[in-house]
Order: structure tokens, then sequence, then C-alpha cells
């Protein structure tokens, strides 16, 4: 909607703090010079004290301080000396304690429907005016009714429509500082197709009864398995008839070109636990009516109630998105498998655009000490969880999605650019429904302007209990550098990183490095790959042009075998068990579906790699050993030696209490040649040798050394 009036203003005043006014008076205009000014709005005019004059560029700035209480909303014009007057605009004092101490609200927001009436509130309460805006979902009916909303306590507006308004379209207008702005809600949980409207649904017509899962004692015996819904249906030999939907993750039984598992069955009979979900909430850049058109991964989120259209089977009718996507939880679920999906409250896709934005200007984002907006997510803006009512909206966000779709984790995109009280406060929600709720996230320093004691990152991690952390330097010191494409690290052979091996095998808590990471082993989610940056098959394709292809498998299944046999949380990048390449591409966030897609025939091509995957999943879930829930745990089970050989002795002792070995070594040799691992005399059962693992009938050995293949792990357990 265009701006109903025509702005033209002489001078400029802000209110910047609940008792200063900040007055800009242009050189153009007297000069900009004036000796008093007037606040006129109220009952009567009060006098400004002007407590500075600065001569600026283009202008003069007054500093003004105010003596009386005057309400936010209201309509105040400053008159200068010169008898000119402009509008008091809403300035740097919605991002003040006092504003957010003011306007902290903790009623209902949304739309609260019932067959009998609607009843809609918004939180806005810079605004001067709003209005609630309702269009039937028929085309043929053009008219537009607009209702006026009531100003309520804490800057909520609210109205009461008198009728059965399901599926109808509706938005707010929203007037401040003399415009008006058309506004989507942002507690929307239904929009029309491409999200250009909210829409009043009824999702108690949604509803399902949540399959009883396997228990999860705790966040170690978690095994995590990264997917993008399209890449996972969307190859032509996928056997999935639904390509690129929710519907298609459903499917099961689905078979590739040599009649082996593909999809959701594919995936259970692989052994994970949780299948993690690139984003589902909607975002923006695809067409929902051309979907094939463009290809995203989804980080640039618009409406985070709604679930993303792409995926739905009908974009236009809102509930067959809310219904797919329930489906889809629910399917993954009935297979024991626990739903994890992927949330970017970090930033929105466009500020200026976002209902944040339009509804209450300037509050919902960060500014740097210039004014300016701050960019440390990369994307133009960062949310800004710190303030009272962006946490509150994160925080009841989390729990729509936890009880609404009944997910079992939470995976925070940029986790860094959130503060500890919001995340924390996220902790307590998900506990209040499931204590078995995973949360993890990207807890990366990024330039964002809040304080760092305050910031959900690493070096905060004693923050931030019970919430994993990517390890970046797991990923780093094994795979090699992300961001330096021809840096090897330790499973790739380069040995310089070798002292840093063992904590970071021992869950990088610290007992092999002075200071570590985390304080708990759950704290760590290990990874050499995941969608973003070169898959590792790429990263060693390149980096070993001219080696066999079994020494470049042999790195990459060394690689991973590390990452689901250290103590910490494993997690598996879709693909990564058979080689997945994205043919070089570093970033495929709008690469095509030739570049995205898992890739079914290969899987049949390494079928022999996805075995030995499974097989160490297995391992690892038969024994407790390779989970250690704490830090004490560790301490008491677990040794790691370095030979001289260079061989790592990964060493578990005394563990008849927790599973059926008394003890398990685990030889990892990085060598390109065949190494001696040394052990005491006794008989051992061999669990894992070079490429093979047992699950039964275990070749067993008697001696003091084992022969360990090059670029390889042997595990022998008595």
């Amino acid at each position: 909607m265009r701006d109903l009036i025509s702005i033209r203003r002489s001078f400029f005043a802000y209110l910047d703090e609940m008792s200063l006014i900040t007055v800009l008076l242009p050189y153009s205009y007297f000069n900009g010079e004036s000796t008093a000014f007037i606040l006129k709005g109220d009952k009567h005019p009060i006098n400004l004290v002007i407590e500075s004059k600065e001569k600026m560029q283009h202008f003069v700035k007054y500093k003004c301080r105010l003596y009386e209480r005057i309400q936010i909303g209201r309509k105040y014009e400053v008159e200068d000396g010169n008898k000119g007057v402009t509008d008091l605009q809403i300035g740097a004092i919605i991002r003040t304690a006092s504003f957010d101490e003011e306007f902290y609200y903790d009623g209902p927001l949304g739309v609260n429907y019932s067959s009998e009436k609607s009843i809609f509130y918004l939180w806005a309460p810079t605004a001067q005016q709003v209005k609630l805006v309702l269009k039937s979902s028929d085309p043929s009916i053009e008219e537009r009714r607009i209702v006026e909303m009531e100003r309520q306590e804490k800057g909520v507006w609210k109205t009461t429509y008198l009728e059965d308004m399901e599926g109808w379209y509706y938005s707010y207008l929203i007037l401040i500082n003399l415009e008006w702005k058309e506004a989507i809600d942002p507690y929307a949980v239904a929009v029309s197709v491409n999200g250009e409207t909210g829409v009043i649904v009824d999702l108690n017509k949604t509803k399902r009864h949540k399959p009883v899962l396997p228990a999860l004692e705790h966040a170690l015996d978690s095994v995590i398995y990264e997917a993008h819904i399209r890449d996972l249906t969307i190859h032509p030999d996928s056997g999935i008839q639904q390509k690129g939907k929710y519907l298609g993750v459903t499917e099961l039984n689905t078979k590739t070109k040599k009649n082996e598992l593909s999809g959701l069955s594919y995936i259970k009979d692989l052994g994970v636990t949780h299948i993690e979900f690139l984003p589902v909430h909607d975002f923006e850049e695809i067409d929902e009516l051309e979907v094939l058109k463009k290809y995203n991964w989804g980080y640039n989120p618009s409406h985070y109630n709604v679930p993303e259209g792409s995926y739905s089977t009908n974009p236009i009718d809102p509930y067959v998105r809310i219904n797919e996507l329930k489906e889809m939880i629910h399917a993954v679920q009935e297979q024991g498998i626990r739903v994890i999906l992927d949330v970017v409250y970090n930033h929105i896709y466009k500020k200026e655009d976002s209902s944040f934005e339009k509804i209450v200007p300037g509050y919902f984002f960060r500014y740097d000490k210039y004014g300016m907006p701050s960019n440390g997510t990369g994307v133009g803006n960062d949310i800004a969880s710190e303030r009272s009512m962006v946490r509150r909206f994160i925080v009841d966000s989390v729990r729509f999605w936890i009880k609404e779709y009944q997910i079992d984790g939470l995976r925070f995109d940029l986790m860094g650019i959130l503060d500890c009280q919001t995340m924390n406060e996220v902790r307590t929600v998900c506990d209040s429904v499931d204590k078995s709720i995973l949360i993890i996230g990207e807890g990366w320093d990024l330039a964002t302007p809040l304080n760092q004691e305050k910031k959900a990152i690493i070096a905060n991690q004693h923050l931030l209990p019970r919430i994993g952390q990517f390890n970046d330097q797991f990923r780093d010191k094994l795979k090699g550098s992300t961001f330096q494409l021809y840096d090897r690290g330790y499973a790739l052979g380069n040995k310089l990183n070798k002292d840093d091996i063992p904590d970071l095998l021992a869950g990088s808590i610290g007992i092999y490095k002075e200071n570590g990471m985390f304080l708990e082993p759950g704290q760590s989610v290990n990874y050499v790959e995941s969608h973003d940056n070169h898959t590792l098959w790429d990263k060693i394709e390149i980096c070993f042009s001219n080696e066999s292809e079994e020494l470049k498998q042999k790195k990459q299944r060394l690689a991973s075998s590390l990452v689901l046999l250290s103590q910490g949380i494993p997690f598996i990048h879709s693909g990564q068990e058979f080689f997945r390449t994205k043919y070089g591409v570093e970033n495929s966030y709008q690469s095509p579906d030739e570049i995205n897609q898992l890739d079914w025939d290969r899987k049949d091509q390494f079928i022999s790699n996805v075995e030995y995957i499974k097989g160490l999943i297995f391992l690892r879930r038969r024994n407790k050993a390779f989970r250690l829930q704490s830090a004490e745990a560790i301490q008491k089970h677990l040794i790691i030696n370095q030979q001289s050989n260079d061989v790592i002795q990964y060493i578990l002792h005394d563990l008849k209490e927790i599973g059926e070995w008394e003890s398990i070594i685990v030889f990892i040799n990085v060598n390109d040649s065949p190494e001696e691992g040394f052990y005491t005399e006794d008989n051992w059962n061999i669990l894992v040798d070079d490429d093979m693992v047992f699950q039964k009938d275990y070749p067993s050995i008697h001696g003091d050394r084992i022969t360990v293949k090059p670029v390889s792990i042997t595990i022998i357990a008595k």
C-alpha cells in the first residue's frame, strides 16, 4: 500500500530517549539556527531545554531535554523559534532499556480463531493507528474490509471480528511517523501463495497424535543425519514419486535402480537417530508456483511460523503445506527417527520488507554505534535477540514448533548472533515439553554489536548448558581448514595437528589440552562435512587429484569413522557415506538440482562404504563407551596414547558396568603404510578391520601387536 500522505518536513525531530528529543535543522532552513523549541500535542505546550548544539555536515543538531512525560503512540509536533513545525518521529528510544521495560508484553499475540469470532492482537507500541485488513480468499470478491483496532496497555492493538473468518486473508495497516505501511502478522501461522498475506486457519483441523519414539537417555545417544527435502527426493533414480516435496520424504520402501533402499527407509536402515532438515519455515527466492525454476537452501526467512510452500503439493491452499509438513514429521517419527528442524532466527531476508521493520521500525534489528544496521550475519541485518519482545518472539516461535509440529530438536543457524539468555530460555521451553529435545547451533563469534559475554558462542559454552555447538576445531583439525581448500587435516595425512587430536577424540573437554572447548561432551557436535562449503569428497578430490580412488576413499572413510567414534554428538551430512560430491561447487545454496541432489546411483556404486558406515553407527549405538555422558566418565574410562609410529591408541577400559566389553582399543593409522598397534597379551576380538565392521562371529587374535592397514582404523575388544 502506498503512503497515504505526502510528507514534507522543513526540519526533523526524533524521540531518542524517554526525556530526550534530538532536533536536526538543515542549513537551508534559517541557517540551522533556533533559540527555542516547543513540544505540542498534549493539553499544553511543553518548553524543551536545549542541552547541546552541534554543527554537523548538513545540519545543526540540538539535543533537547524533556521534563514532562509523554505517551509513545500519540501524535506530537515540535515548533522551533522560527515558528516552523514538524512531527515528532520515533527515534532511538525504541532501542533503550526503558522502552523495553515499559512495553514488554506477555499476553496473547496473533489470531485467536473460533467459528464464532476471531480476536486479533498486534504489538505495535510506536504506532499512532492500526487497522485490520480482511479480504476473502475468493478471487472474485475484491472488497477489502478495513477495521479500526483499539490500543491496549503495553502498545498492543486488539480487535474482535464476530464472524467465522476461516480461510480469510488478513494483514495490518500501521501508521508510524505519518507513514502508513501494510504488514503481515509476524505471528501468522498460515499465508497465501508466496507469502503475500496472512491467512486465518483452524489448526485444530490439522492435529495429529505423535508416535511413541524410542527412548533417548542422553543427547550423546544421538546420531544426526542432515538432509534437504528437495535434495533427498528429487534425483531421477530416487524411486520417489513426490520429488522435492514433504510427501516425498514420507514414501517408504522406495528403491534405487539396483533395487536398493532409498529415501526414508534407507535412512532408517542406516541406523541414525535424528534427521535434521534444512529450513522448512517459509522462505524467499523460490516462486511457489514455479518451484523448479530456482533452487535455495532456505536460509532467507520471511514467515517464521509458516511452512514453506514450495515443498507442498498445493501451495495455494494454506492447509496443504501445514498438513503435509505434519505428515512428513509424523512419518519420520513412525520410523523411530526424531526430527530436528534448522531454524534461522539470526536474520531476516530483507530488513526493509520485513513485517518486523514495518510494524516496529528499528526495534527488531541491531545497530552499530553510528546508527547503521549491523551485519554480523553477512546478509545485511542481525536480529536483536537481547531485546525483550524479540526474545519473546523467538521463544514463542520455538514453543509453537515444538507443540504444534511436535518436533524433537532445533539446529540454530548462526547461533552466535543470538544471546545466551535467549538460548537458555529456549532450552527451558524445550524442557517443559520434553527434556530429550535436542538443541544444537553454530556458535561462531561474529561481528555483531552485542557484548562478548552475552553472545551464544563457543567461548561462552559454560553459560549454555545442554546446548550442543558445532565443533569447528574438530572439523578443521581432522579435515583441514574449511576456508583454505588445499589445507589438509590429520585424517588427510597432515600430522602437524597430531597433538590436538586426542582432546578432539575425547570430547574437546580439556583432558588432553589445557583449555578445553567444552565442559561436557554433550556440547560438542562432531563433524567433518555439512551442507556448507565443499563436501569432504570434493576437498579430497582436489587435494589428492593424482592419487588412486582407493586411497581417496580411505581418507574419507577414516575421517567419517572418527566422527562416529569420538566422544560427543556425531553429525553426518546426507550422502557423506557414499562420497557425496557437488562437483567442486563450494557454496551450492543457489546451484541447480544437478549439483545439490542426493545421487542415489552413487549410493549403489559405493554400497560397501555405506555398509561400513552403517556398521560403525551400529557399533556406536551398541556400546556406551563411545558416548560417555560426562567429563568424569571420560576421565575414568578413556586413555589416548600416541605411539612412536604415529598410530593413535584410543583405549576405553573398565567398561563392565556400561557394555558387553571390558576393554576396547581403537587404533588410528593415518600413514600411507601399514603400521603395528600395540596392546597387552590376551584374547581379543576384532570389531573393525580396515573397511570391515563385524557385528558377530568376531575374528579373534592373541598376542601383543596387530597390523593396522594404511589410512584406516582397527578396533579390538575383550
